[in-house]
């Protein structure tokens, strides 16, 4: 069925669509990126997951990240290829099949590494240890891996002046969304605490939060810095682990509008899906989305036009958001379209009060949408057998 991209019309449910030319464009980029810098980025899992289109991935990347086994059985059943994985806790009974599953494996505490490691030696995984920059420019605190008390990585000071000979890399996560400029200062930090060891390990990877698919990101800046590093450190593999990347700005969640209540001069439109469920970082961030052909504004009293909070239909009281001017009423039956709702949203919605789930859909070039997954009563059901 071709669609119209523009208002989606023909989408009468919740649907997430991911729009291929996008993805293909954030693919192209990256691997230049790659290229240039003679490094490799693989693609996160816990920012997105949808595995029907690895197809497409794999055309340009070769390898991923994974956080936990499910995560890792998916990197080699469904991508192809063993997961680069961190944890920041193994388990003894899920570590011998996270090590069949890994070609590296990044232990999150000196305790970790000694208390598994012989497995994933027995596996042939490449091991590392997630090392800890104390810096880190994310201003919230619920994404910053940095912050003071932070469970994530081995502080400078608490590393022995010789590591084991075991450990082969080094892994550390700083950023969140960043820009080129901020991983420029966030590496001066790493390199003025952590090289003294860098003769001793084979790889290093930098982690996610690199947003190189973001317009205005400096790519240049960033390829010039880690060819720089590389002239630095000949001896070492450089790796980058975006998420957010792959998937930003490539594609939407539509939804429809089931009514519009009003209470003290505020007006609801109250759609079929959710934000506690379908779009949680924007209550987790928090941050307000971008929806088509409206404007967000901060005062509802100072705007022309039709004025509206966006309602989700679950039971919880803070399941809106508000307020965004329309040019029209809007209708019953009408589409919402919120924009770039595909990374990190994916991966972390949930059945919360049985909601229907959003179907998934691939939208190709040729305007045909491709339906990949519709959810079922069945599907909830089976969360809780």
């Amino acid at each position: 069925m071709k669609i119209n991209k523009q208002t989606f019309q023909e989408i009468t449910r919740p649907t997430y669509i991911v729009e291929e030319d996008e993805l293909r464009k954030n693919l192209h980029l990256i691997q230049s990126v790659a290229k240039s810098a003679d490094i490799e980025i693989i693609l996160a899992f816990k920012a997105f997951a949808l595995w029907k289109t690895f197809p497409i991935f794999r055309e340009y990347i070769h390898a991923t990240t994974a956080s936990s086994l499910f995560e890792a059985r998916l990197a080699l059943h469904e991508f192809g290829a063993k997961a680069h994985t961190y944890s920041p806790a193994y388990t003894d009974d899920e570590m011998e099949e996270i090590a069949q599953c890994s070609s590296h494996v990044t232990f999150n505490s000196l305790t970790q590494f000694n208390r598994h490691k012989e497995v994933a030696i027995k596996h042939q995984a490449s091991i590392g240890i997630r090392i800890n920059p104390e810096y880190s420019e994310v201003e919230t605190e619920l994404y910053n891996p940095c912050a003071p008390g932070t469970r994530f990585g081995i502080t400078s000071d608490m590393l022995p002046s010789t590591l084991p000979q075991e450990i082969e890399g080094f892994h550390c996560h700083c950023h969140c969304e960043s820009s080129a400029e901020e991983f420029q200062r966030s590496l001066q930090e790493i390199e003025k605490r952590f090289s003294p060891w860098f003769q001793q390990i084979k790889w290093i990877n930098f982690g996610g939060g690199h947003l190189m698919t973001k317009a205005g990101y400096n790519i240049d800046l960033l390829v010039t810095m880690l060819t720089e590093f590389k002239k630095r450190y000949p001896h070492l593999q450089v790796i980058l682990e975006p998420g957010s990347a792959f998937a930003w700005h490539t594609g939407t969640l539509v939804a429809q509008v089931v009514d519009i209540v009003e209470n003290k001069g505020i007006q609801t439109a109250i759609i079929n899906a959710s934000f506690t469920c379908h779009m949680p970082d924007c209550l987790e961030m928090p941050y307000h989305p971008r929806i088509r052909q409206a404007k967000h504004t901060e005062n509802q009293h100072t705007e022309n036009g039709h004025i509206y909070r966006i309602g989700g239909n679950s039971c919880l009281s803070g399941d809106y958001m508000g307020y965004w001017v329309f040019d029209h009423p809007l209708q019953i039956g009408e589409n919402i379209i919120f924009e770039d709702m595909i990374h990190y949203t994916t991966v972390k919605t949930n059945m919360f009060n049985g909601i229907s789930h959003p179907s998934i859909a691939l939208l190709h070039s040729n305007s045909e949408i491709e339906m990949l997954r519709t959810y079922t009563y069945d599907d909830y059901k089976a969360r809780m057998d």
